[in-house]
């Protein structure tokens, strides 16, 4: 690890998906730009997570459409002829990211350390970050600019959400209504909860606390399905605005809502972004490693339990990465929890609000 004398001219980060990953290198990019605000920063993202992290102000996006490995490989190296960094921050393990990095040409090429490099990526950097144990995600992206000799840390997520989005909000959400969003479906199935339980809890939500519940989603078919079987599970008004949003939309919806309902998928973390608290569920994943940052107390995790039933062996025993995606396993999560988590979490921020 080499500190730079003075501050590097020009930086580039890789790394494409997922929502959830992407929100998390969000204050790595702030503390950089904090303490070398001359430094050129180039992102290289996805598609879809760049409709978010383009809100993101001072960091100049190349866009990867990964349906297409050959074509967005050649679109990659032409938007990057002649061009070199100083440092490559390869912040994404998967073989498919390491081959668009043989395209990005720098000086310093930044990886994770040899333990967490998989899928070979330490054959395509010359560096690695310090190696730690049993951390938080985010935690881990830090060790990026620790690598560089930035030791300070910043959890800011400095989004700049467009006017017509939070317009958009503001007509779904109004001033002072008491809100919880559910967003009921992560990208794997595994990690999703039973729609009847999800219903429970919102009329616990209506009936004990007088929320107003908003279902939102993406615009699948599957999560377009979820949500039409929670709405006619519940026995209380619901609204359902699933696959009506954009991105940004979704973003300042969340910034107006009193709490998000979710299991362990990228809507928990852009919750985080915005300082709206999360009832996380997890079983399949550990909450201590990918849960909402700033909401991890909030979070029914129940990962330790399916580690026995599922692995037969305690969770400190497993990797730290490990997913127990087996059938049943969200079961595991009892309504009553839920239900004792949202008590909780809103007589907090009502004494906290009273204070």
């Amino acid at each position: 690890m080499t500190e730079f004398e003075t501050p590097p001219r020009s930086l580039c980060i890789l790394r494409l998906s997922a929502i959830g990953d992407v929100c998390h290198i969000v204050p790595v990019v702030r503390t950089l730009q904090q303490a070398w605000p001359q430094t050129a920063i180039t992102w290289v993202i996805g598609r879809v997570e760049a409709r978010l992290l383009s809100l993101l102000p001072g960091v100049e996006f190349i866009t990867i459409d990964k349906r297409s490995l050959g074509a967005s490989a050649l679109a990659l190296r032409r938007a990057l002829r002649g061009r070199r960094f100083d440092v490559l921050l390869h912040m994404q393990t998967a073989l498919r990211a390491s081959l668009y990095s043989t395209l990005i040409h720098a000086t310093r090429r930044i990886g994770f350390d040899r333990a967490r490099a998989r899928e070979g990526q330490w054959l395509f950097t010359n560096e690695g970050i310090p190696a730690r144990r049993n951390e938080h995600v985010l935690d881990t992206y830090f060790g990026f600019s620790e690598a560089l000799g930035v030791s300070e840390r910043r959890l800011e997520w400095p989004l700049q959400i467009p006017g017509e989005a939070t317009a958009w909000a503001r007509g779904q959400i109004a001033p002072g209504e008491r809100t919880l969003i559910v967003s009921a479906c992560s990208s794997r199935r595994a990690r999703n909860w039973r729609t009847e339980r999800y219903a429970a809890v919102i009329d616990h939500a209506v009936r004990r606390h007088g929320l107003t519940v908003l279902l939102c989603g993406g615009p699948t078919d599957y999560e377009r399905d979820m949500a039409a079987r929670v709405e006619s599970a519940v026995n209380v008004p619901v609204r359902n605005l699933v696959g009506t949003d954009t991105l940004p939309q979704f973003l300042a919806l969340l910034a107006r809502a009193t709490v998000l309902l979710a299991p362990d998928s990228g809507p928990a973390h852009m919750a985080t972004i915005v300082g709206t608290p999360v009832i996380g569920l997890g079983a399949t994943t550990r909450s201590a490693r990918s849960g909402p940052y700033l909401s991890r107390q909030w979070c029914v995790d129940r990962y330790a339990v399916a580690a026995l039933k599922y692995r037969g062996r305690r969770a400190e025993d497993l990797p730290w990465n490990a997913t127990i995606e087996d059938e049943g396993a969200m079961d595991l999560i009892e309504v009553d929890s839920v239900c004792a988590r949202l008590d909780a979490l809103l007589a907090h921020s009502g004494s906290a609000t009273m204070g």
